[in-house]
């Protein structure tokens, strides 16, 4: 099932647990490939005290946004955060389709979303390695869009680029979109925002 980023918004939705995928490493952090990142750092932002924790032994950070609703960054590069995912599902006894993994996409174009349940990865590595590591597909995604307005290129050639600045902006505007249109129906956030 998807659902555009056009009305309408997903039915049901209310996920315990939001990963944001993306490459921990400083250098890839302003990348198109980090647009999950950059979306929970972004929810993290709009939270009273964002102050993510880490536990010895694990790979994720952890940030709390309510009594029953986390934020978690994997701690491992975006090919293997199946195993980051499936620990902190472990850990907080939640199931996969209490889950929400936001990622770039770019199949679908810059200022776009699309809500997603039990789709394949679509070539998207990250995914494929959560799909792998759950043993199935039935969790929620949400799809930014990357694909810039010029010529096609494939993904490679330009997910791990630095995001320009004109780009950077539709980008986080689309978050504060996202955020805006999913007022009050408790997908990021417990209580109406």
């Amino acid at each position: 099932m998807d659902i555009a980023s056009d009305p309408p918004m997903p039915q049901g939705l209310s996920p315990a647990l939001i990963v944001g995928l993306g490459n921990p490493d400083e250098a890839y952090y302003d990348t198109f490939h980090n647009a999950g990142i950059l979306m929970l750092d972004f929810l993290a932002s709009q939270t009273p005290q964002p102050e993510w924790r880490h536990r010895q032994g694990e790979h994720f950070l952890v940030l709390p946004v309510g009594e029953h609703k986390l934020l978690v960054k994997p701690q491992c590069y975006m090919n293997n955060s199946g195993k980051a995912v499936r620990e902190a599902l472990q850990r907080f006894s939640i199931p996969p389709h209490q889950l929400l993994v936001i990622h770039d996409d770019a199949d679908i174009a810059l200022g776009k979303w699309k809500f997603s349940y039990n789709r394949g990865s679509a070539g998207h590595k990250g995914v494929a390695s959560i799909i792998d590591a759950l043993g199935t597909a039935e969790f929620w995604r949400l799809r930014i869009g990357i694909r810039k307005r010029t010529a096609p290129q494939k993904a490679g050639a330009f997910v791990l680029d630095k995001i320009p600045a004109r780009d950077k902006r539709v980008l986080y505007s689309t978050f504060s979109q996202l955020i805006e249109k999913c007022k009050g129906k408790k997908i990021f956030f417990e209580e109406s925002r």
